[in-house]
């Protein structure tokens, strides 16, 4: 039994004692931006080569979420962060081809509350962008605060 000790884990330590609200933030914040993409793939808003690309995305974010929640992995807190890191690139530039006026990368996120600017879905990108940007600085300031103990 000893030989299957640890197996099914995100690789790294658990953390102890844990900031636990912290730890929820982080996983709540993956979680839904998770089932955000989730349910655009699901909806069939985007092409097939982008909804392959959440999925994947969902696939490789949601246990991290999971495993964050539980135990506050390291392993899957860089995860979360290089993850979110692509992502933030990956809708700028998606934001830059929407700005340019169109083209093959043209994209929009209807985000309610987020006025569109210029009539295009680049505010709700924006606030795509932002939330990425959130996410991966929440896990990077998890990740300095739990180096400090």
């Amino acid at each position: 039994m000893t030989a299957l000790r640890g197996w099914g884990r995100t690789a790294g330590p658990v953390l102890h004692p844990r900031p636990v609200v912290h730890l929820r933030i982080v996983a709540v914040a993956t979680a839904a931006s998770s089932l955000v993409h989730l349910g655009l793939v699901t909806g069939n808003h985007h092409g097939l080569w982008l909804n392959l690309l959440m999925l994947a995305m969902v696939g490789v974010c949601l246990p991290c979420a999971v495993h964050i929640w539980r135990e506050g992995r390291v392993g899957a807190l860089r995860q979360v962060m290089a993850c979110a890191l692509a992502m933030t690139a990956l809708h700028a530039f998606l934001l830059l081809g929407t700005a340019s006026g169109g083209g093959p990368h043209a994209h929009s996120h209807g985000v309610p509350g987020v006025p569109a600017v210029a009539g295009t879905g680049a505010g709700g990108l924006l606030a795509v962008v932002a939330l990425e940007i959130t996410t991966a600085l929440l896990a990077a300031t998890l990740l300095a605060r739990l180096r400090r103990r």
